[in-house]
């Protein structure tokens, strides 16, 4: 019980580590209020509904607005998670080292009594030597 205990305890904390140093992003593509295209880890795709910028040297330049927009959401995960053990002065490095020897002697199992005779087999009673004695130990 208390290995099983242990490994559900080292996966669930291995991938919490795991959860919180990832990092990624999310692309998107709306149209108007519409989402249109979303991607993980490339660029999305347009919905080829962009509006072409005029060129410079055009005499009527009209600017429309554009109906379309990217939206990029980026989740940055830790990178501080290394605690180095020299940075801890000599009496919490004392501590955690007191700390955890007693707490690992306390996970230890419970020591079984060994008998030393428990694989040979009783003698034959022939008789009865207490009732034929009348001796009991009261």
């Amino acid at each position: 019980m208390k290995n099983i205990f242990r490994q559900i305890a080292a996966f669930s904390l291995a991938l919490l580590v795991l959860l919180s140093t990832m990092s990624f992003s999310v692309d998107m593509h709306f149209c108007g209020k519409t989402l249109v295209d979303y991607s993980f880890f490339d660029k999305v795709d347009s919905c080829g509904m962009e509006m072409m910028q005029p060129a410079a040297n055009e005499a009527c330049s009209i600017v429309i607005d554009d109906c379309c927009k990217e939206e990029n959401i980026l989740v940055e995960g830790q990178d501080d998670l290394k605690i180095s053990f020299d940075s801890l002065t000599f009496q919490q490095q004392v501590f955690v080292i007191a700390y955890s020897y007693s707490f690992l002697s306390l996970l230890e199992g419970d020591i079984k009594n060994k008998v030393p005779f428990g694989d040979y087999t009783p003698p034959l009673l022939i008789r009865d030597i207490h009732i034929l004695d009348e001796t009991f130990l009261i």
